[in-house]
C-alpha cells in the first residue's frame, strides 16, 4: 500500500520522516490528503522542507490488511513471472490515479515496466514465495524475450 491510511495517522502515533522519529501532535485535512503536525517541527519553513518525503510508522502500529492487500515492502524484490517466463523484479509500488502498480525492472534491462494491480494483469501474488504471477498477454508483452537469452521478439533484438 502506498496511499495514506487514516488509521495510521492518529494523534500520538510515532512516525519516521527524514531519518528522525516524532509523534503526531495535530491532524487535519482529509483521509485522502491528510495534514499532520509533528512534534519538534515548529514552523512553516521546517514543515515545507519535509513536504513530499516518505513517512513511515512501525509495523506494530499497522492494522491488519484485508485479503488481496499487501504492504509495499512485502512486494518489493519479488520476481514477476508468467509461467516459467521471468519478466523482472519489483522495484517499488507506484500510485496511479485509478490503482496502484508494480514498477518492474526487466531482467534484460531497459525501461521499467508498470504492471497495474488489477485482476486481469495479476494472476497471483505470493509474497512469502517472493513471486508474482502476471498475464503478459493482457499487458501487451507477449513474445518479449525476458529471459535475457536473446532471440527475436519483434522489438528490435
Amino acid at each position: 500500500m502506498t496511499r495514506p491510511r487514516a488509521r495510521l495517522l492518529t494523534l500520538g502515533t510515532e512516525v519516521t520522516l527524514a531519518g528522525r522519529t516524532a509523534a503526531i501532535v495535530r491532524r487535519a485535512g482529509t483521509d485522502a490528503r491528510p495534514i499532520i503536525r509533528l512534534e519538534g517541527i515548529d514552523g512553516r519553513t521546517q514543515a515545507e522542507e519535509l513536504r513530499g518525503m516518505d513517512l513511515s510508522t512501525s509495523g506494530g502500529d499497522a492494522p491488519a490488511l484485508g485479503e488481496g492487500e499487501w504492504w509495499a515492502h512485502e512486494l518489493e524484490g519479488c520476481e514477476v513471472v508468467d509461467g516459467r517466463q521471468l519478466l523482472g523484479t519489483v522495484n517499488r509500488l507506484v500510485e496511479l490515479p485509478s490503482c496502484e502498480a508494480l514498477e518492474v525492472l526487466p531482467v534484460r534491462g531497459g525501461e521499467p515496466v508498470l504492471v497495474p494491480l488489477v485482476r486481469d494483469a495479476v494472476r497471483e501474488v505470493a509474497p512469502a514465495q517472493r513471486r508474482i504471477e502476471v498475464n503478459l498477454d493482457f499487458l501487451g508483452l507477449t513474445g518479449v524475450d525476458s529471459t535475457g537469452g536473446g532471440g527475436g521478439d519483434g522489438e528490435g533484438t
